[in-house]
């Protein structure tokens, strides 16, 4: 089913709609996240609750979103991954911050959060093949320079 109708659908309502707007564009929002997030924004924030996070505005604000095409709506939900990036950061570098609250997500959860999902369809060697795979694009990612890095992002993600 196309996106438009199921937009159509979400806004009257349709709790399935939602649910399959989720599941379609869910990858694609931690996708982004994953390689855009940094180290220390990462130590401060998981990456499951900044996609849920994106996810739930997306959905509180369809009313706000205007075609654009075939990929209008992963186009707008990830412009609204980079607007909640840009937020976050924010948030954690404002001088007046305590930094006494701060409380560090611990790398090692990420990943495994990450390596849940496919934990039900993959063996145990490809399930530490894949946590090998993701910590070199992370560490890969983390090299480059952040215009590198987000040349890298729009080419892949956003096309």
């Amino acid at each position: 089913m196309p996106d438009e109708t199921l937009i159509s659908r979400a806004r009257a309502g349709d709790a399935e709609a939602i649910d399959e707007l989720l599941a379609r564009h869910l990858p694609a929002v931690e996708a982004l996240l994953r390689v855009r997030m940094g180290r220390r924004l990462r130590a401060k924030e998981s990456l499951r609750d900044l996609a849920q996070s994106v996810m739930r505005e997306a959905i509180v604000n369809l009313d706000r979103f205007r075609s654009g095409g075939d990929d209008g709506f992963r186009r707008w939900l990830l412009a609204l991954v980079f607007r909640k990036i840009a937020d976050r950061q924010e948030f954690w570098e404002a001088a007046k911050r305590d930094h006494r609250r701060d409380q560090n997500v611990d790398d090692e959860s990420h990943a495994r959060g990450l390596l849940e999902v496919w934990s039900g369809v993959m063996t145990p060697s490809r399930h530490a093949m894949a946590r090998e795979e993701l910590e070199r694009l992370e560490r890969s990612m983390g090299a480059l320079s952040d215009d590198d890095r987000d040349l890298i992002v729009r080419a892949r993600l956003l096309g």
